[in-house]
């Protein structure tokens, strides 16, 4: 959970949710376009096995700690509080307190805006940081050799950070109650949507950067069509 230091005042609380309403129904149609592209990237990519072989059985082999052992709810904390530090970092704010505990935490910020509060719900930090220790250890090892493991890591980082997202959306949030819950929940479906867009070329070396984006863009156009029409 994030907190900022200012309160908003009454009527400037009143116009962002108006605002928020808008910008939801605006984002709804380019997610299902989003998603469409998704599964079609998921389909074109399907035979690069040694990707998605070992990135299935990292995810596979998460689930099966996950289900078994008790959660690492503190591990999870961690990156929870932290994700919203690194968010706010790159947005210029600053870290005035941090605190992580298996219960729970919160982190004390000098700015915050949406992409700061719901950053933990949408971005996978440990498969990110995972990407970079694979990219930084490339710098002075060959890692085509142990590419696999790379996609294997990345499999279970990833699933981690779903299941212990939804294990923890099962009680009730502050960030996304203070960001509005239909909002919150588009803006995820969107960011998170983008993270698998932008990934799954550079994973899978089957289709293009450019081409993922102009499929979105044509899918985008088909929705709206329909739209119009109804």
């Amino acid at each position: 959970m994030s907190k900022g230091l200012k309160n908003t005042p009454p009527a400037r609380t009143v116009a962002r949710r108006i605002l928020r309403w808008a910008l939801a129904l605006l984002l709804f149609p380019l997610c299902i376009a989003l998603s469409w592209t998704i599964a079609d990237l998921i389909a074109a990519t399907g035979s690069v096995v040694h990707f998605w072989v070992p990135f299935l059985a990292g995810a596979v082999c998460w689930a099966i700690v996950f289900l078994s052992l008790p959660k690492p709810m503190w591990l999870y904390v961690v990156g929870h509080e932290l994700t919203h530090a690194l968010w706010a970092v790159a947005f210029g704010g600053r870290v005035k307190a941090f605190r992580a505990t298996p219960r729970g935490g919160h982190v004390v910020l000098t700015k915050s805006n949406a992409f700061i509060v719901l950053a933990p719900y949408f971005f996978p930090l440990y498969a990110f940081l995972w990407t970079l220790l694979f990219l930084g250890a490339g710098i002075w090892l060959d890692t085509q050799r142990v590419l696999l493991g790379f996609h294997f890591g990345l499999g279970a980082a990833y699933a981690f950070h779903l299941s212990l997202t939804a294990h923890v959306l099962r009680v009730d949030q502050p960030d996304l109650r203070g960001e509005g819950w239909l909002f919150s929940g588009i803006l995820i479906w969107f960011t998170h949507g983008l993270l698998l867009l932008l990934s799954i070329p550079l994973l899978t070396h089957r289709v293009g950067l450019m081409t993922s984006l102009s499929w979105w863009f044509d899918r985008i156009a088909r929705v709206l069509g329909t739209v119009s029409r109804w």
